[in-house]
């Protein structure tokens, strides 16, 4: 391919690109100037989490709540395996994973600063008894996949908050 075709080639694909409103996901800013996690340090989304908000904003992290302007505090996560579909002969044919993971965002003094919110993920895959070793790690995959998925939508909504004091008491 000649050296003046490629560069039409490339200089369309960028065009194009350009149009469709795409651009590469830069550094979050964070609508605080503190933030403090409360999430054990041997969770997996608590370090992921750590190492996505310090390589945003290396600052934005505290050592304890008492220094923190909001704090980060998770609920109860709660994973499920529900069947949806079964063949003829009994045996499941399609399983769906679900990640429900509440947080809320507070000041130091317990009041929320956003309402509290949560993320839903949703997977669905198939299932075939006669690859079971396959279908479990497909499996694992999966619940990895949402992890890092429920971790970058954690970012989208701390970055997005708008705090407002909300009276914890009502």
């Amino acid at each position: 391919m000649p050296a003046a075709l490629r560069f039409l080639v490339l200089l369309a694909a960028g065009s194009l690109l350009a149009a469709c409103g795409f651009q590469l996901r830069g550094s979050y800013s964070f609508p605080f100037e503190s933030l403090y996690l409360s999430v054990a340090d041997h969770s997996v989304i608590g370090a992921q989490l750590r190492r996505s908000i310090k390589a945003s904003n290396p600052n934005l992290l505290v050592a304890t709540a008492s220094e923190a302007q909001v704090i980060f505090v998770p609920g109860a996560e709660y994973r499920d395996r529900v069947i949806l579909t079964v063949a003829g002969t009994g045996r499941v044919s399609e399983l769906r994973l679900r990640y429900l993971f509440p947080y809320r965002l507070t000041d130091n003094k317990g009041r929320d600063v956003v309402p509290p919110g949560s993320v839903e993920l949703v997977r669905d895959l198939t299932y075939d008894d006669s690859q079971v070793l396959a279908k479990q790690q497909e499996e694992s995959l999966l619940w990895r996949d949402m992890e890092l998925d429920l971790v970058q939508q954690l970012m989208r909504r701390l970055a997005a908050a708008k705090p407002v004091f909300v009276d914890a008491g009502t």
